[in-house]
Order: C-alpha cells, then structure tokens, then sequence
C-alpha cells in the first residue's frame, strides 16, 4: 500500500460520486464495512441489474459475497482480483479496489470528452473522413475475400477427411522400412550440404567482391586527392585576363552610374516639358476664350452704335430748315467723333495715329471710317471662315493710318 494508491482511489471515488466522505485512515486498519460497501457499490454501479447479495454478517456470507464479486468482475469486466487482498479489507484492499475504480473513471472521462466533442460540433450534420478510411477498407475488402477462399478451401479439405483418415491411418500403421528411411535420409543430407556449399560460395564470392570494393575505393580516394591538388593551384593561379577584366568592370561601374544620372534627368526634364506643354495648351485655351468674349462684345457694340446713328440722321432730317449748313455739319462731326471714341475706349489695345494739321475734313473722316469699318468686316470675315490664325496673347485692331502730309509743321 502507498500513499498515492489511496490518494487516488479516494479522488476517484469523489469523482464517481460515491455518498460517503472515504478518508485516507480508513484502510490503516481492516475494515471489511467499508470495503463491502465500496464493493457493492462499485458492481452496482457497472452492472445497476447484478444480484450479489449484500449480507456480509457471518464468515461464509463474507466469502461468499468476496468470491460473487470476484466472479463477477471476472466475467463481465474482465478484470482479475485477489479475494485474499480483499478479504484483508486493509490497505492492500485498496489496489484491487483501484482496478475497478481507475475503469469507471477512465470511463466517466471518455464519455465526458466525447460530449464536449459532441457540443462542439454540429449536431445536426455529422462530418466523416472518409479519405482516412479507404485504406481500411481495401484491407478489409481483401481480408473478407480471404476469409471465404480460405473458408472454402477448409471445407473441400474437410470433405476429403473421411479419405485421407483412411490414408494416414494405414501409413501409421505401415511398419518402418531402415533401407528407405536410409534413403531419405541420405538425400536431406545431401540437399543440406548443397545449401551449405553455396552458402559458403556465396560467402567467398562476397570476401571477392568486398576486395575489389576496397580497391576501388583507395583508386578513387586517390583521385579525389589529386583533382583537390589540381584545384588548389589552379585556385592559386591567377588568370592572364583578370586585371583587364576588373579594369572593363570599373569602367562598366562608372557607365552605368552616368547611365543613372543621365536616365534621371531625362526624366526630369520629359516631365518638365509635359508640366510646360500642359500650361501653354491652358493658356492658349484662357487666350481663345477672352478672344471669342471680346469679339462677341465688339459685334454687340457695333451694332448698338449702328442703332445710335441710324437714329441721329432721323433726327437730323426731322430738324428745322431754319440752321444754316455749316452747323449741321457741325453737329455730324461732332456726333462722329464721339461715336469713334466711345468705340475706341471699348477696344483694348488700340494704336491710334494722328496728324498734325488743324482739323479734320469731311472726306479724312469718310475715308477714316470707311477704313475702320472695312477692316472691321475683314476681321469679321476671318473669324467666320477661320482662315486666318489669331495669336492667343495679343489682339491688335488696324486703326486708320496718317497719311503723307503735304504741308507740315515740322521744321526739322
């Protein structure tokens, strides 16, 4: 008995759920009680349907409750036990106990893993490995063909039994020849000795070809010797062509370097161009823009002024007689001027050239706005037909040129 059997067999009874608290002093004395009743309750609790009787009051109703147990344990769980031990009921007693504890409690733990493994799963769908199986079951397959060929080969033996009883009846019976036993004899012994001559020629054969192994091997060992030598020097020797070798290397080091570099600013500057390209087009873009708006303003204003003096020469024609006719072209001039004004403050960046003499005839001022308004309907035709280019960053109107003065004031 040791301390660790009766720790176990009490934590294991706890586990099982036995009622009563089992102590570890229990058993320093005998106590057949308690071991009567650890008994029955263990048998009760394999087999819940045994009838061993629980009387354990004389001598013969405790041996024969000990031999019941026993028997039955035996029988049922296959498990072996020492009745003298148990009739004991000391600390001995607990060993065998613990054989029938340690398998309920071995299987208490199986049953619980297999519920946590249950509750786990799904329980509504149940997963197999069926590719772990097909080996066990092409063994299977094969076992169960065995079986019945062998099954149906006993059974033709079988039936020849009635036969080959006769055959073996006689021949036991048939007294034994010494000349034909000699025989047999003689030929065992000379097939023995012929396996035992190959025997030793094979061995023979095998002490050669061990030698010409050897041999072989110290051949090849020498070999290996000298291609490590060979090696070695060539190692040691150093070739003709390395330094021009590591010469065109460097070389080859700074090309790429500058190849780098030069790739990099490649870059640099395709990108520079495209920011560049993309700024002009933008550019040109805002240009033709302000060109079309500023165009579209001049066609407003110009027909705004056309209204005006179509509407001064009604008012002109409808004024009385009673003026004279140097006021009224008085008045025409002035009306042009202002109009040729208002127009050329409308116009942004225009170039007005002037004269020096001291007025202005009717005729300088018919040609002038004849000229303005030709090349204002030329301007226009160009925009319509597209056929000239404009520049994008300047927009210059042709005002109406000085010409050649006959007298001038200039005295240089």
């Amino acid at each position: 008995m040791s301390f660790r059997d009766l720790r176990d067999f009490t934590e294991m009874m706890r586990a099982l759920g036995y009622p009563r608290l089992i102590s570890m002093e229990n058993f320093h004395t005998p106590n057949f009680m308690l071991v009567s009743e650890v008994l029955f309750w263990l048998v009760k609790r394999y087999e819940p349907q045994t009838d061993i009787p629980p009387d354990v009051e004389t001598e013969q109703d405790r041996v024969f409750f000990i031999k019941a147990v026993a028997q039955f344990m035996a029988t049922k769980a296959h498990i072996k036990l020492n009745t003298k031990k148990l009739y004991q009921a000391d600390g001995y007693a607990v060993k065998e106990l613990l054989k029938i504890t340690s398998v309920l409690y071995d299987a208490m733990n199986t049953k619980g893993v297999e519920h946590m493994d249950l509750s786990e799963e799904d329980s509504s769908k149940f997963k197999f490995d069926l590719g772990s199986k097909i080996a066990d079951l092409k063994a299977a397959r094969q076992l169960a063909s065995e079986i019945t060929s062998k099954g149906a080969s006993m059974y033709d033996l079988l039936g020849k039994e009635v036969e080959l009883r006769e055959a073996r009846t006689e021949s036991i019976a048939r007294p034994l020849e010494i000349n034909e036993a000699e025989k047999v004899m003689k030929i065992a012994i000379n097939c023995v000795m012929e396996q035992v001559q190959k025997t030793n020629d094979m061995l023979s054969n095998v002490a050669l070809d061990e030698a010409s192994l050897e041999a072989k091997i110290e051949k090849r060992k020498l070999e290996l010797e000298r291609s490590q030598k060979r090696l070695q020097t060539l190692q040691s020797v150093r070739p003709a062509f390395m330094d021009e070798y590591e010469k065109i290397e460097e070389q080859l080091q700074k090309q790429y370097s500058s190849y780098l570099e030069k790739f990099r600013n490649l870059t640099y500057l395709e990108q520079l161009l495209d920011d560049h390209r993309r700024t002009e087009q933008e550019m040109f873009e805002e240009a033709a823009n302000m060109l079309r708006l500023m165009q579209n303003r001049l066609k407003e204003e110009e027909q705004l002024l056309l209204k005006g003096a179509t509407n001064d020469d009604s008012d002109v024609e409808i004024q009385d007689d009673d003026g004279s006719d140097s006021e009224m072209q008085d008045r025409q001039t002035r009306k042009q001027h202002t109009a040729m004004g208002t127009l050329l403050q409308g116009r942004a960046g225009v170039r007005i050239v002037g004269t020096m003499q001291g007025g202005d005839t009717e005729e300088d001022e018919d040609s002038g706005d004849s000229e303005i308004d030709l090349d204002e309907d030329e301007e226009d035709d160009d925009m319509e037909d597209k056929s000239i280019e404009i520049s994008p960053r300047k927009f210059v109107l042709r005002a109406r040129k000085p010409e050649p003065l006959e007298e001038s004031d200039n005295d240089f």
